[in-house]
């Protein structure tokens, strides 16, 4: 069991009950390691608990979106509803007990190194101490507003996608979504056919890929639930090709994957949008995996419906009875979403975060946020974020990128426990060397051959992982000692 150099047991504070949060939870309470997850909602569940609209799924298998400690038999599908992905979350907590070291409702708003340790207070006037500060935010979590004029004098209902107001009457009302990242093609596959009016307001293509919605039967669950090693196989099998080969190889725009999942999505294309005018509306004019692949089972036959319409004018101006696009037209509804993503450079802010000789983390990343191994930040002694600056978000598996995160950081916990490290924080010289590396592997990627996306800085640089798996999981093996201060 760790302890400090004192022999006292640590004390962490975990910011943010998501898939990181309750991860790193779980993983300290079998550890035997005092904890106490902050979270500023009522429940846990981080982005499946945030965004709830309709049609929301995941992009990727269940069995890779699963911990490896905690594998699901009782997925329904390949890809499983936003639902049943948050019943799996908190069904985690609940199994693992977590609750007694949880605090809901009760954002923390400070976090300040003291010399020691790291003083946490919340919203309410709570505040403690704590050894080390594991910060599993995420980031998406704080809605991106399009900038419209006159977004506030809509006189219908007018949400975003992350705040879906479920008392809103959607059946046969006239229905507008601004959006077309994963977000929108999904609530265009559940709402086209449900609306009077359903009009999807696009200023980007987007390259889709056909995946069908699978449903696991009755039987295939039941051999899950038996055959342990059966379960676990399909995990490993799916995290292996979905990382190392087609994470892997998305990297680099030229390769044959890309080249063969563009030829894939031109022929979904070509093939089941009918119409040749729509057809080319919906054509992407950039390199498939640019920008997030869309997923979907459905997108190109609801966008077809009688009542839907593609929309490609810009948008002018918004007005109390609907949206007024370039060409003059009025386009007149009752619900107007807003599937325009999310400030994904936020992290842990707003909160304050103070570290050694009180340097603020909004002054560091005054320009953008960065991260040693996407984990660590110069000046911030035991404060480690799961899925932080210039993680491997983009193409590669969440869960698995956060456990090995998490048992990079229990390494380093262990390394101060043992004297080897005073505390743990990496050098600015290390922090630089690799921020540096980094940008230049990332001008080389498939995400910066020619498109916008939310994968890329105020510079235009990608920011999430520009390197094979390989690297990543070698990186998180064990901490190079020599990138940190010493004891």
């Amino acid at each position: 069991m760790a302890t400090t150099q004192s022999g006292r047991e640590p004390r962490f504070a975990i910011l943010g009950a998501g898939m990181s949060g309750i991860l790193a939870s779980v993983k300290l309470q079998e550890a035997g390691l005092g904890f106490t997850l902050f979270e500023k909602a009522e429940k846990v569940g981080g982005t499946w608990r945030e965004n709830t609209y309709p049609g929301i799924a995941c992009d990727v298998p269940s069995h890779v979106y699963s911990y490896s400690f905690e594998l699901n038999p009782e997925w329904s599908y390949l890809c499983s509803p936003g639902a049943e992905i948050q019943a799996y979350f908190e069904g985690v907590a609940a199994r693992h007990g977590i609750e007694t070291s949880l605090r809901l409702g009760d954002a923390v708003v400070r976090c300040e190194w003291k010399g020691v340790d790291w003083e946490v207070e919340t919203a309410s006037g709570f505040s403690d101490r704590f050894d080390w500060v594991i910060a599993a935010t995420g980031i998406l979590h704080h809605p991106k507003y399009p900038e419209i004029e006159g977004l506030d004098s809509f006189e219908g209902a007018n949400f975003h996608s992350a705040r879906w107001d479920h008392d809103v009457p959607l059946d046969g009302r006239r229905i507008g979504i601004v959006g077309t990242g994963s977000s929108g093609i999904q609530i265009t596959g559940e709402l086209a056919s449900r609306a009077s009016k359903f009009s999807l307001f696009q200023r980007t293509a987007q390259w889709v890929v056909p995946v069908e919605q699978t449903a696991y039967t009755e039987e295939e669950r039941e051999k899950f639930r038996t055959d342990a090693d059966l379960l676990r196989n399909l995990h490993e099998e799916l995290s292996q090709n979905f990382n190392d080969g087609f994470g892997t190889s998305v990297l680099d725009g030229n390769s044959e994957m890309v080249q063969g999942i563009q030829d894939t999505c031109t022929e979904h294309l070509d093939t089941v949008i009918e119409d040749p005018e729509l057809r080319e509306r919906l054509r992407p004019n950039y390199r498939a995996a640019c920008k997030r692949l869309v997923v979907s089972h459905n997108f190109y036959e609801a966008i077809q419906h009688p009542n839907a319409e593609l929309v490609t004018d810009d948008i002018v101006r918004i007005e109390p009875t609907g949206v007024r696009t370039a060409d003059g037209r009025l386009h007149e509804l009752d619900v107007l979403a807003l599937a325009t993503g999310f400030q994904v450079d936020r992290f842990m802010r707003p909160m304050t975060i103070r570290g050694r000789d009180g340097v603020l983390l909004d002054d560091v990343w005054k320009d953008r946020p960065s991260a040693y191994m996407a984990v660590g930040v110069p000046g911030f002694p035991n404060f480690f974020m799961l899925n932080g600056p210039n993680s491997p978000v983009g193409n590669f598996s969440l869960v698995q990128t956060a456990e090995m995160q998490f048992g990079y950081v229990m390494d380093l916990v262990e390394k101060v426990r043992t004297g080897e490290l005073g505390y743990a924080m990496p050098t600015a010289e290390a922090a630089h060397r690799f921020e540096e590396e980094r940008v230049e592997a990332a001008k080389k990627t498939v995400w910066a051959t020619g498109c916008r996306s939310w994968y890329l800085d105020d510079r235009g640089i990608p920011f999430a992982w520009p390197f094979p798996f390989s690297r990543f999981r070698k990186e998180m093996a064990a901490p190079v000692l020599a990138d940190f201060e010493a004891a």
